[in-house]
């Protein structure tokens, strides 16, 4: 998984623990772990979900100040399919 800059720090102290990512489909996979800094990001959880379920709160939880921030940042190529990514930070490298 790549994150904005501005999302990298936050993400290794445990503050940001979810993103939302519209794909053609999925991207990563449960318990996949995706290199972050000196960690690894590792994926919990992984659901379709509508456009619709995209709340103020959920896009605060992404990192995002709202809506159409998360909106802005989340399109990845022509897809079209809204996915919650949960996820831990490991501070590790260990894979």
């Amino acid at each position: 998984m790549v994150f904005t800059k501005k999302l990298r720090d936050p993400i290794m102290r445990g503050e940001i623990t979810c993103s939302v990512r519209i794909w053609q489909s999925p991207r990563v996979k449960v318990g996949g772990r995706y290199r972050l800094g000196e960690g690894a990001v590792e994926v919990t959880s992984l659901r379709q979900i509508e456009l619709t379920d995209i709340t103020p709160q959920l896009a605060r939880d992404s990192g995002f100040e709202g809506v159409v921030d998360l909106l802005k940042t989340a399109r990845h190529g022509r897809g079209e399919k809204v996915y919650l990514v949960s996820f831990e930070y490991r501070p590790d490298t260990t894979f």
